[in-house]
Order: C-alpha cells, then structure tokens, then sequence
C-alpha cells in the first residue's frame, strides 16, 4: 500500500489537482461549448458596461438637480417662470465662469489652452444648447412640487421618480413642457398659477394616450413623455 493512500492529506492535495485540471479544462475554439463560454463572457461585459454607464449616467443626473435644490431660496414656495429663467442663465449657466477666468488667467500669451480650459468650455457650449432647445429639470413652479423636492436627498435619483419634471427652453421663455408628470398623486396638472380650460383637460386625457404634446403659446405646454421604470 502506498503513502498516497493512506495519508488523508496526500488524498485531498490530490482531489484538488484533478478538480484544477477539470476547471482548466480547454475546449476547441470552434465547439459548441467554447462558443457558449464565450457568449457569456460577452454578455457579463456587456452588463458591467452598461451597469457603470447607468452609474455614471445618474451621478450626473443628481449633481445637476441638487444644483437647484440648494439654489432654490428657503422662505419662497415656489419660482415664477421669469425667475426660473433667470436662475438658469444667471447662476446654472455661469457655474464655469470663475474656473475658466482662472484657467485663463494662469494660463501664459502665446500658449495652447489647457486640457481643463478645453473641458470647462465644452461643457458651457453643451449646457447652453440644451437650454436654447430645451431644459429639462424637477417643477419649481408648483409650491406641492417644490415641497416634494426639498424632501430629497441631493444623492438618490430614484426618489425623483415621484416629483414632475419640466422642460424649458430659453428660445421660447413663455412656455413650458410637462415632461414627466411625476407619480405623487398630490401635484395639480397644471400650474397653480395659471388656469386650464374643461375643454383642454379633456384634450390632455386623449393625448395621454396617443403620447402627443398639447401646445399652449405664452402658457403651459402640457404633455407626457414616458416614465421609466
């Protein structure tokens, strides 16, 4: 009888190996399992980029909401439009303003702009645009609404679900799409601080479904886009 089989430790060193050697197993590149193995290595990196896209995509989403959160005033219920307008140009659209001035300021004559110069401008031109042709961000002009945002933690995007969104656009300062309706059933459809017809409410209900956008010149703009889930 040989060492091997009556050492218990030499057994299990030895389990070990052909378990090692079963899992390193090498499968021909052009078999049916060697395709399924490489499937599923596809599809896990597919996941985890996707995964740290959708990551990537809400911290941004929630740095720019928690930038109106701690502009909006604590003693005002609501905005105006006007005063939305104004806080958009006026405080969201110079956020870069200071970091630029330095950066051009630091920055010697005759030499190429720095990498973070380039960034800052980049970002500026992006955020103006989508102002010109639409915003969208939570309503700040819906006292309940405000009062629903202020609940929120500046970090969780997913607590915004229940708050509605706008959308405005410095091209067309008088008007205001209902982008997300928002799922707090307390928000009134429109405004408080303007009115809507029996008639217009009737149309809003039809359009819900058909998924078209009412358009109000000088008003509210009242429509749905889809909440996601």
């Amino acid at each position: 009888m040989t060492a091997s089989a009556t050492n218990p430790k030499a057994k299990a060193v030895k389990k070990a190996e052909k378990s090692k050697q079963k899992a390193e197993k090498i499968f021909h590149p052009d078999s049916r399992k060697a395709g399924q193995l490489q499937r599923e290595t596809l599809r896990k990196h597919k996941l985890a980029q996707q995964v740290a896209k959708r990551g990537q995509k809400q911290k941004i989403q929630a740095n720019r909401y928690a930038f109106f959160l701690h502009e909006i005033p604590s003693e005002v219920p609501a905005l105006t439009l006007p005063e939305l307008h104004d806080l958009v140009k006026n405080v969201w659209l110079t956020k870069y303003d200071l970091a630029l001035q330095e950066e051009r300021t630091s920055r010697r004559k005759g030499r190429a702009k720095s990498s973070k110069e380039d960034q800052l401008e980049e970002l500026k031109k992006q955020e103006a645009e989508e102002y010109r042709t639409g915003l969208e961000l939570p309503d700040l002009l819906d006292p309940h609404n405000v009062g629903l945002f202020r609940q929120w933690d500046g970090v969780d995007v997913n607590y915004l679900r229940v708050v509605r969104f706008i959308r405005i656009c410095g091209e067309f300062p008088d008007v205001v799409h209902v982008a997300r309706l928002g799922r707090d059933k307390g928000i009134p459809l429109a405004n408080t601080q303007q009115e809507v017809s029996a008639e217009n409410e009737m149309d809003i209900d039809s359009d819900r479904k058909s998924g078209l956008e009412l358009e109000r010149t000088g008003s509210t703009m009242l429509g749905m886009d889809e909440i996601p889930s």
